[in-house]
């Protein structure tokens, strides 16, 4: 039995926002929603699930939409790819095809006209938030091919508004409008605008450590609050790989938790920078030597 073409590969990118208008009302009633606290007070219950909520959420946009599904930067099974997309799903910000095509198109173009959020080309407040009511928000151009073959990717993409708001649910029936407000909707929102500002702020406030064709910057406020994605002139240098913190000091908290996963084996194959690589390469083919001078 064949997918509809309302689940095709093409119209699954394209499909995004069909009515433009009512998704920038949504997003603004979803910012009048933080206001809700004025009226039901803030509970430590409520910030403690903010907190953890917030954790949990940018290790999904950061981690799994960005590390693994826009980048592929560690391989993992069919069935925990599916958990981490469920993960990445509660944090609203669309699907993995959508969120992969969008990133995938910043880096062919970064920082030239066909950029879809560049400070230097459509200004600040473009590239933090206003490009996602553009037109250029709606379809890309990037079919990313090796994603749209999994059916389950396809449906998150169509019903991406499902986890989250069923997690939303959730805390509200559980804990009560305090927490729906605070641990939900502010947990939300901020991991929407910190994401953001790896669009806008880093891409004019840092340090540069390499000489790359965009304006990324290094910018360790980003670094520590967006879970490493703030090393984003490292990033651009070399996106194939998962470690963003290259320095000891350049703390990448994705970056450890991945090395996590994969150290109970459920991803592997993460892709280290070269020099770290060789450097582990040359301990593996020391120890091998030392193992074969003790056996003789």
């Amino acid at each position: 039995m064949g997918v509809p073409e309302a689940l095709s590969s093409k119209a699954v990118v394209q499909a995004a926002w069909p009515i433009r208008r009512v998704r920038q009302a949504g997003l603004v009633v979803f910012h009048l929603l933080a206001l809700g606290p004025l009226f039901t007070g803030v509970t430590t219950e409520g910030v403690l699930i903010g907190v953890a909520l917030y954790g949990v959420r940018m290790f999904g946009i950061t981690g799994v939409y960005h590390r693994y599904f826009a980048h592929r930067t560690y391989k993992t099974s069919r069935w925990f790819q599916f958990v981490l997309l469920l993960v990445a799903s509660t944090s609203l910000q669309r699907g993995a095809i959508w969120w992969a095509a969008h990133h995938r198109d910043h880096h062919r173009w970064s920082d030239q006209k066909a950029d879809p959020h560049s400070p230097e080309q459509h200004g600040l407040w473009h590239a933090h938030i206003a490009w996602l009511w553009s037109e250029r928000a709606r379809r890309s151009g990037h079919v990313p091919r090796d994603l749209v073959k999994h059916v389950e990717l396809r449906l998150q993409d169509r019903f991406w508004m499902v986890p989250g708001y069923a997690l939303g649910f959730a805390i509200w029936y559980v804990f009560g409008w305090s927490a729906l407000f605070v641990g939900f909707i502010w947990s939300t929102l901020a991991s929407l605008h910190l994401t953001m500002c790896v669009n806008s702020v880093v891409h004019r406030w840092g340090t540069r450590r390499f000489e790359t064709r965009d304006g990324s910057r290094n910018n360790w406020v980003m670094g520590l609050l967006v879970f490493g994605e703030g090393w984003h002139n490292n990033h651009h240098h070399d996106q194939s790989v998962c470690r963003q913190g290259l320095a000891w000091y350049e703390v990448d908290l994705t970056y450890y938790i991945l090395r996590g996963l994969q150290a109970v084996g459920l991803i592997w194959d993460i892709k280290e920078p070269a020099w770290q690589a060789n450097k582990r390469l040359a301990r593996g083919a020391k120890r091998a030597v030392e193992a074969d001078a003790a056996a003789s």
